[in-house]
């Protein structure tokens, strides 16, 4: 049995072997032509596929700290981003500026322009203090409130979008264990090129099979259920 690595090479490999194709090598790889360069296609056609079906694959979380900047209230948020947790922000404990981690509350955008958007102008220090609140802007930003007097760190986390492999030693941000996943996926697009309808047909199903069994094992699951009944004391429950 041919074990192939978990990279780009590795996965255009296996649908080669698949289709009974010559293996590419480091060599040749990135020169590809015709054929092997749709199967380098249908790989990333397969893991963009996987990752538009869940917005939330915890593959793709991502936890992000920024120093903020005494008097800046607006700071952009990745390039990367795909959805952001707001709920998430925090400040992180540090002793050297005396302040302990404490979670943003959220504000919503258009509050914050009544109420707030004079800090991004005013620059008064004594408006600035340790932020308590978070919002989001329409512009792929984040502000802070009140203003930072201190090079405070915040910490927040967000899903991303992956980048598509390029070179032949790139590894997918999706497990290992769902390589053949990939693959089948990949399967899928490279019968349509051949004009195999039958077989595409086939790939297709167990490419979406595959991903049902992904998004059962890592989505359709409840760690715990929080309890939402109302306690009654003694006294109250001897007069019902």
């Amino acid at each position: 049995t041919i074990i192939m690595a978990y990279d780009f090479l590795g996965l255009v490999n296996d649908v080669n072997r698949r289709l009974n194709e010559v293996a590419l090598t480091t060599v040749n790889f990135a020169s590809t032509t015709g054929y092997y360069s749709f199967v380098k296609e249908a790989i990333n056609s397969s893991i963009r596929h996987i990752n538009h079906e869940e917005f939330q694959w915890p593959w793709n979380h991502v936890e992000e700290e920024d120093i903020l900047t005494a008097g800046v209230s607006r700071y952009g948020l990745p390039y990367d981003l795909k959805t952001l947790d707001v709920g998430s922000f925090r400040i992180k404990k540090s002793e050297s500026l005396n302040v302990e981690t404490t979670k943003l509350r959220i504000l919503d955008y258009k509050e914050y322009l009544d109420k707030h958007v004079d800090q991004e102008y005013n620059t008064n220090t004594s408006n600035r203090s340790t932020p308590s609140l978070v919002c989001r802007t329409p512009s792929e930003e984040y502000i802070v409130v009140p203003a930072p007097d201190k090079a405070y760190e915040v910490v927040y986390e967000y899903y991303r979008n992956p980048v598509e492999l390029e070179n032949y030693n790139d590894v997918p941000t999706i497990p290992e264990q769902f390589s053949h996943v990939i693959v089948d996926g990949a399967m899928f697009y490279s019968y349509q090129f051949r004009g195999d309808a039958q077989a595409s047909q086939i790939a297709q199903n167990k490419f979406q099979e595959g991903i049902k069994f992904m998004r059962t094992l890592y989505l359709n699951r409840q760690e715990y259920i929080r309890s939402t009944v109302v306690q009654q004391n003694s006294l109250t429950a001897s007069r019902v």
